[in-house]
């Protein structure tokens, strides 16, 4: 059955809730928005920000801001998980197996958080906008995990990812 007019598909339902998710997010530099689901049913979201217990960036500053450091670089140096990261745990924490699952994000996932949703099983992997690594697409793209750009509320535009270098 196809949907009307008035009502979403379910690619911009799921990127809805996903940009709300994002807004719960801590990072001072980026607002990022997961969601992971299965049979149409959500399983478990997750936004960027500090562990649970630690300052967040609104409280200490942003670590990445201070040091210098561009957007895609040095992972490891941010108080903060990313949003698919935090997805994963939240689905973990409640006994969630996420294995056959869609990720709906608000950003194209990097590549450490690629290669965490190829080994958790993910299928597909639909977001909004680029993120600049482009050994994510290579890795999604090898391991058969179908990387597709919608545009915010508006459907599917044809879109490739990025080559790899």
């Amino acid at each position: 059955m196809a949907d009307s007019p008035e009502r979403p598909s379910w690619e911009d339902y799921f990127l809805g809730i996903t940009e709300l998710v994002a807004e719960r997010s801590t990072c001072l530099r980026r607002k990022v928005g997961a969601v992971l689901v299965r049979d149409r049913r959500i399983i478990a979201t997750g936004y960027n920000g500090a562990p649970s217990g630690i300052s967040h960036c609104l409280e200490a500053g942003c670590l990445r801001e201070q040091m210098g450091i561009p957007s895609g670089e040095r992972h490891e140096l941010c108080r903060g998980l990313h949003a698919e990261q935090n997805a994963i745990i939240q689905a973990a924490l409640h006994g969630f197996s996420i294995r056959h699952s869609t990720l709906y994000c608000t950003n194209l996932p990097c590549s450490i958080c690629s290669r965490m949703l190829i080994n958790a099983g993910i299928e597909k992997i639909y977001y909004v906008s680029g993120y600049p690594d482009a050994l994510t697409a290579a890795l999604l793209r090898e391991a058969g995990i179908p990387l597709i750009q919608i545009a915010a509320n508006a459907g599917p535009p044809p879109a490739a990812p990025p080559e790899a270098p």
